[in-house]
Order: structure tokens, then sequence, then C-alpha cells
């Protein structure tokens, strides 16, 4: 349960240091930083960092149950 409970402020810290990463035209080394646009709405993302924040939420919320 708490997987499901991380993956929401997994996305949120992704999409806030993707935000100011990309603005400033960083690709983030090993984050690979890519603009995406979906039915005409840009944005910035990285898979890389998702996993990680993710990773890292899951495991605070695994620690607090």
């Amino acid at each position: 349960m708490s997987f499901f409970k991380a993956l929401l402020p997994g996305s949120i810290l992704t999409w806030l240091v993707c935000i100011i990463m990309g603005s400033n035209g960083s690709r983030g080394a090993w984050l690979n930083i890519h603009h995406v646009s979906i039915q005409s709405v840009d944005f910035y993302w990285s898979w890389p960092l998702f996993i990680a924040a993710t990773g890292l939420a899951w495991g605070i919320f695994w620690m607090m149950e």
C-alpha cells in the first residue's frame, strides 16, 4: 500500500525538479530530462528521476508504518 501512496509525491518531486532544470536548458546528465508534448500540453519529464523519487518516498512511507 505504501508504494501507491508514494506515486503522488514521486510525481510531484519529479515534475518540480524537471520544470526548474528543463526550463533552464539543462539535460540533467543521468536524469535524462526531456521535453514532452501530450495533446498540446508541454512539460518536462524524467523517468529515471521519477523512479528514484518514488523509491525515496516509498522508503519513507514504509518506515512510517
